[in-house]
């Protein structure tokens, strides 16, 4: 096939005018610089009382801390398997509050049989994409770790990354896979100095960098042309038609 003429003179008969914007650096600019701290919320994927994921948690905490961040932990201890409650429970209404509140997301799993564990699947799980007109994780920023007991893997984080894209987060590109655990933790669940430890640093670095540049910005990145014409009440008649639940 030739290479057509280029610029394209054909028009885009399939756009809605109305509902197309062209970005612009001018949309990205912040008026008003948000004056709190950059809020994150670290989840973890062991209930275990000597839980590696749990301390590496911890010292994510500490170092988003020490970069001046406001960090909230959420403790997975009573709450329930998705679908064995509803939302309303204590422990499903504190994690959305601490997701809704926060603008950047730590999820830290340990692998087990080759992939992420069911206890920050189920907390991940009873985080919606939309609750009303609010969605809980949507434009906020995620770095994702993993814990193993033996050799290196990336199983772990490679599944929560899906669940990131899945969930509409903006991932960052750095992540930690710590092996063979037990070694790389003191008595005292302290991780001990090493390349390992420093890739933790590397990454809540990143993910600081990344929550600055876009925790003001993130309702305009997010912005869709579908949604936009999906919020049309004009489109949703047009969609009720179409799917026949409305007669023409």
């Amino acid at each position: 096939m030739d290479k057509p003429r280029q610029p394209f003179a054909d028009g885009l008969p399939n756009l809605s005018e109305g509902h197309f914007v062209v970005p612009t650096s001018a949309d990205l600019e912040v008026a008003t610089p948000f004056a709190h701290a950059p809020r994150f919320l670290i989840i973890y994927g062991s209930l275990r009382e000597r839980s590696f994921s749990r301390f590496l948690a911890y010292e994510a905490a500490r170092l988003l801390e020490a970069m001046g961040g406001d960090v909230r932990i959420y403790d997975a201890h009573g709450l329930p398997l998705p679908d064995d409650s509803t939302a309303d429970h204590p422990k499903v209404q504190e994690l959305r509050n601490l997701s809704i509140w926060s603008e950047g997301h730590v999820w830290v799993s340990p692998e087990r049989h080759g992939a992420m564990t069911g206890v920050i699947k189920s907390q991940i799980d009873w985080l919606p994409l939309s609750e009303g007109s609010v969605r809980p994780t949507q434009g906020r920023t995620l770095a994702v770790m993993q814990v193993s007991g033996g050799s290196q893997s990336f199983n772990a984080v490679n599944g929560l990354r899906i669940l990131g894209r899945w969930m509409r987060m903006i991932t960052i590109p750095n992540q930690s896979s710590v092996p063979m655990a037990y070694k790389e933790f003191d008595d005292a669940g302290r991780m001990k100095p090493g390349p390992l430890y420093d890739r933790v640093v590397d990454v809540c670095e990143e993910l600081m960098k990344f929550t600055l540049l876009t925790r003001e910005r993130s309702d305009d990145l997010v912005d869709r042309y579908s949604e936009r014409k999906e919020r049309e009440p004009e489109r949703l008649k047009a969609v009720a038609v179409d799917i026949g639940f409305v007669r023409r």
